[in-house]
């Protein structure tokens, strides 16, 4: 594992953004069963998710929550020297996202800027990488702005059952700063290629580029779902058994290598994968019901975007200590991370539906 350590470099301000439109799986039918979608839903525990309307990127949903998080907090953008943004759906193969935010907030070009290509371990890499850059800064007044967005309902097949009614749209802005009132933060980062056939998009890129026949729907089972080779697809039962096997040790190794018993956790933030898997990690690290928070069942499987929509959705006027928040975040790659927080001055901004 990657061990990071920062002082006094904390998340000051935080604001999501979802669209407007919802989509309610047990209604989603048009090439399923109700009681298909029944069955579905019942085991995955996602009863809504936001699709973003046609002609609406990833960046745009982080641009509408940037936006609102700079205006509403009177934010000094000529301090704002580092964005990154994490997606695994940008606009473009080039140039990178992170470049066009840059101007369309009407950020300096003193501004570093960057995209990271990491799903649902991605907020938490570039949370790290974020907090590196602006401890590292020679300004005591530097500040990073950390973007992640995903259209992850774009690249699923509608007619794979094993995929259609998980994945969900949204955009977080963070803006990380430093200050005293932060204290410690620790990181703990890993990664495993060995197995990255288990969630994966094989065609459309440089290894195996698009032809007519990639864009071809077809059955790809004995099940009977149809996608093409240029949608994403998971191999469910597999990833399964890599999380439940890997990501409670993790965590339990984190913990202890950062001396902090499990019962002085605050809150425990998982991605939002699923009801059954996250379900299963809860039992195995033994969380009580009052230090796990969720919105999986509003917003499903955001990648991500998941981690910090839902300390956006269920942190908000939440008053309860959050000195020692948990972030954990796994998935496609393979790839894995945790991070403990103090979310005590983090200023959260109400939900942004566009």
């Amino acid at each position: 594992m990657a061990e990071l350590t920062f002082d006094n470099i904390g998340i000051s301000h935080l604001q999501a953004c979802v669209p407007k439109n919802t989509i309610v799986n047990r209604r989603y039918t048009d090439y399923f069963s109700k009681e298909e979608a029944d069955a579905i839903v019942d085991k995955t525990g996602i009863e809504e998710r936001r699709f973003a309307k046609e002609g609406v990127c990833s960046s745009d949903l982080v641009y509408d929550a940037a936006k609102k998080l700079i205006d509403e907090n009177s934010i000094d953008i000529s301090q704002i020297k580092f964005l990154i943004f994490v997606s695994q759906t940008a606009d473009y193969k080039m140039p990178a996202s992170s470049v066009i935010l840059q101007h369309r907030l009407g950020l300096g070009q003193d501004c570093m800027a960057f995209d990271m290509n990491l799903g649902c371990s991605g907020f938490v890499y570039g949370l790290s990488n974020m907090y590196s850059l602006v401890q590292s800064a020679s300004s005591d007044d530097a500040k990073g702005l950390l973007l992640v967005g995903e259209t992850r309902s774009r690249v699923y097949s509608a007619r794979d059952r094993k995929t259609a009614y998980l994945f969900g749209d949204g955009g977080v802005a963070c803006l990380i700063s430093k200050g005293l009132k932060y204290g410690k933060s620790h990181f703990d980062l890993n990664s495993n290629g060995e197995l990255e056939n288990l969630i994966k998009i094989n065609t459309g890129g440089s290894r195996n580029p698009s032809t007519v026949d990639s864009l071809t729907m077809e059955i790809v089972d004995s099940h009977g779902n149809i996608r093409t080779e240029e949608h994403g697809y998971m191999d469910g039962t597999e990833v399964f058994n890599f999380v439940i096997s890997n990501i409670p040790k993790s965590v339990k190794s984190f913990l202890d290598k950062i001396k902090l018993p499990p019962q002085d956790v605050s809150f425990f933030v998982f991605h939002q994968a699923n009801k059954f898997m996250n379900n299963h990690l809860k039992k195995k690290l033994r969380i009580p019901n009052e230090k796990y928070i969720s919105n999986l069942d509003r917003f499903g499987n955001t990648s991500s975007v998941s981690i910090p929509l839902v300390i956006s959705t269920e942190m908000l006027n939440n008053t309860l200590d959050k000195s020692n928040t948990l972030l954990c975040g796994f998935g496609v790659g393979m790839s894995w991370a945790n991070a403990m927080l103090d979310l005590n001055h983090t200023q959260i901004g109400g939900l942004l539906e566009c």
